[in-house]
């Protein structure tokens, strides 16, 4: 399987999630909250789509990408899984170091919050790109599903209602 930034976010949030994601339960679209995260990247940064471009590579998607300053830009809701953000936007830069483009950065986005938080190259993108890779892939490989850990993100995640269908 094509390991993506979502698996790697999920990765660093839930190894349930990532398990169901990748195992074909995606319950994104039934989410109020990721509805409104879309909605807040769509009607942000109107300009954006005029001066940098989309770029889909190895099975990640960039949605802005300035190529001439080899910057990518990831616009997120919230920064309650900050450290999931980072490790998605590490990903992608591990990704595009992959494919020839040599130390890239990140600027990840909290519109709502006015806040914004740069990602410099180091030298561990690398290393830490093929570990999460490796890492997801035994997740996303397992014959059953990670088990249920209780966390405090679980009420905002469109997850929620099967892993808690049991809970009283």
């Amino acid at each position: 399987m094509q390991i993506t930034g979502t698996h790697i976010a999920y990765l660093h949030t839930c190894h349930r999630k990532l398990w169901l994601f990748a195992n074909g339960i995606q319950m994104e679209h039934t989410s109020d909250t990721v509805s409104e995260g879309k909605l807040i990247a769509d009607t942000t940064y109107l300009d954006r789509s005029r001066k940098y471009t989309e770029l889909a590579i190895d099975g990640i998607k960039i949605d802005f990408y300035d190529a001439k300053d080899k910057v990518i830009h990831e616009v997120k809701k919230s920064d309650k899984v900050e450290h999931a953000h980072i490790a998605q936007v590490k990903y992608y830069m591990y990704v595009l170091s992959r494919n020839g483009i040599d130390e890239p950065e990140a600027i990840l986005e909290y519109p709502k919050l006015k806040q914004r938080d740069i990602v410099h190259w180091d030298d561990d993108v690398i290393l830490l790109g093929r570990q999460w890779e490796h890492e997801a892939d035994k997740i996303i490989s397992q014959e059953n599903c990670p088990p249920l850990i209780k966390k405090g993100i679980c009420k905002n995640c469109s997850y929620f209602d099967l892993c808690y269908i049991d809970e009283e």
